[in-house]
């Protein structure tokens, strides 16, 4: 967690909010349906924005991944395709996103 942010993540407004978006996406990652764990702001929070309702707890600003798909949406220079991914095997394999 980005200094910046330590105490926005602490507060109860964003355990509250976090719990909400868990629940609107039933557990499930977002992206490819695997168990979510992660609340992402899909416009990254800055310390300029981060006081913005909108944008620091606006549901239409969060949805729940998991970790490999949280980490595809901060990555920048991928080791793969993003229509691809590392098996539990280390095998490349097409990512199976939900539409």
């Amino acid at each position: 967690m980005r200094e910046f942010a330590r105490g926005f993540y602490l507060s109860k407004e964003w355990r509250r909010t976090r719990a909400y978006i868990v629940a609107r996406d039933h557990g499930l990652c977002v992206k490819c349906g695997r168990p979510g764990e992660i609340v992402h702001h899909k416009e990254h929070l800055t310390p300029e924005n981060i006081n913005t309702p909108e944008i620091a707890l606006g549901e239409n600003n969060l949805e729940l991944l998991c970790r490999d798909c949280h980490a595809l949406a901060h990555a920048s220079d991928l080791p793969t395709d993003r229509g691809l991914m590392f098996d539990e095997e280390g095998n490349l394999v097409e990512r199976e996103l939900l539409s």
